[in-house]
């Protein structure tokens, strides 16, 4: 007999359904926490667990505009009632949701592909850099997340032991302990570095590829064009620049609508990833007429069931969820409390702890006594977040920082909660 939802939340149907999971689906599967979620239902910020409790989602940005949200809910099903098919045929649909995507761009961006994962549009990137004719070596951070395709996975060095650096690539690492004023300018030396050593080799300059809030290397959105001068140098030595939008965009630093566009970059192709339709499986690119032109000149493309009509209807209702109920303008006020209430407890805590940040998106960094990375104290945090009844991630290098990065209907309320939490968790810390 199959368990409804509610038996999982006794410890032994818990425990039959861990072992169950790791038996069919093995090793390289992880889950969060000491003591893993159980989700039954979700609504807006909101996490309902097997055994009754409410967590508050602090972490996951793909359901942009809040779990479940009605209005996308109900485009989806409304259009997987009429009609589900791919590309290759003539539909209003996915051109409608092009034309708007499109409209929340600058110039010169404006060509749209889309695929189904943001490891999809990362690999399309990159064979749009790396076409015949053009050089291919490719600059990334140290740090950074960028799918899990055999390509995309390439350009991850956060995958950890498994990943092998290829001889195209050279990695670049953020200078943490720069002045804010001064970081960007000392990055944009570190890259230019990088670019030469490529240009002395068989492999050339192709692309800089960068996340534009530098997740995965500890969350870095500040001062406001941090990531502008490095993409400059890029682009003055004839390479083109690729933004990662997957964790910064759709309003997420509260500021402008793309990270890139807060970052001081102009990028030449934007890859975006899953909020784009609250995490129906659509993702895509958005890139200047040139190259996706250039790009279709020297073959076709088609992906099945990338920008099908049931996953551009939730995407279009995730646009006009933002523009209705004023998500950006949200995100930058309630992200400002956030902002403020995080840094707020971290000077009074005596913790050896750095908040960094824009908008709805926040690291929490830890150190130890000698002032280096602590993901002892990171991983605590992680777990002490979870038993107060608060999802949070990692990030950094070694996983030395808290991610805050929640769902962007956070309500001041919401930031009230996690702002007296970690007020507690780095109390803790401090304590130890």
């Amino acid at each position: 007999m199959t368990p409804l939802p509610e038996d999982l939340g006794r410890s032994e149907m818990r425990e039959d359904l861990l072992q169950r999971r790791q038996k069919v689906l093995g090793r390289a599967y992880r889950l969060f926490y000491e003591s893993p979620v159980v989700p039954v239902r979700a609504l807006g910020v909101e996490i309902i667990e097997a055994d009754g409790s409410r967590l508050l989602d602090a972490y996951n940005n793909v359901p942009v505009v809040g779990h479940c949200h009605p209005r996308v809910v109900e485009a989806q099903c409304r259009q997987a009632a009429i009609l589900n098919t791919h590309t290759r045929y003539l539909t209003e649909d996915i051109v409608r949701y092009a034309e708007k995507l499109l409209a929340t761009f600058d110039e010169p961006l404006e060509r749209s592909m889309f695929t189904c994962t943001g490891s999809e549009a990362i690999d399309l990137a990159l064979r749009m850099a790396r076409m015949p004719g053009r050089p291919q070596g490719i600059v990334i951070s140290s740090h950074a997340y960028h799918g899990v395709t055999a390509l995309a996975a390439s350009v991850t060095p956060s995958l950890g032991a498994s990943w092998q650096r290829e001889p195209w690539i050279r990695t670049v690492t953020f200078p943490r302990e720069i002045n804010d004023e001064d970081r960007g300018e000392a990055f944009a030396r570190i890259v230019r570095e990088a670019i030469d050593d490529l240009q002395r080799s068989e492999f050339g300059f192709s692309a800089l590829l960068l996340d534009m809030a530098l997740a995965s290397d500890g969350v870095w959105l500040e001062p406001e064009g941090l990531l502008g001068p490095a993409s400059r140098e890029a682009q003055a030595a004839g390479g083109i620049v690729i933004a990662d939008e997957v964790q910064a965009g759709f309003c997420r630093t509260g500021t402008h609508f793309w990270g890139h566009q807060r970052q001081g970059v102009t990028p030449d192709l934007v890859v975006m990833g899953k909020s784009m339709a609250n995490g129906l499986p659509v993702a895509g690119i958005v890139g200047t007429a040139e190259l996706v032109d250039g790009f279709g000149s020297q073959g076709r493309y088609f992906n099945t069931y990338g920008g099908n009509p049931v996953c551009m209807a939730a995407a279009e209702a995730v646009l006009d969820v933002i523009k209705d109920e004023c998500l950006l303008d949200h995100a930058g006020l309630v992200g400002a409390e956030l902002q403020g209430g995080l840094r707020s407890v971290a000077r009074a805590s005596g913790a050896r702890a750095r908040v960094r940040g824009s908008g709805l998106f926040a690291a929490i960094e830890f150190a130890d006594a000698k002032g280096e990375l602590d993901p002892k104290a990171c991983l605590r945090a992680l777990n002490a977040y979870r038993r107060a009844g608060i999802l949070v991630g990692q990030c950094g290098p070694d996983n030395t920082s808290i991610k805050i990065r929640p769902p962007l209907p956070f309500s001041r309320r919401n930031v009230e909660e996690i702002v007296a939490v970690t007020r507690d968790v780095l109390a803790s810390e401090a304590a130890d």
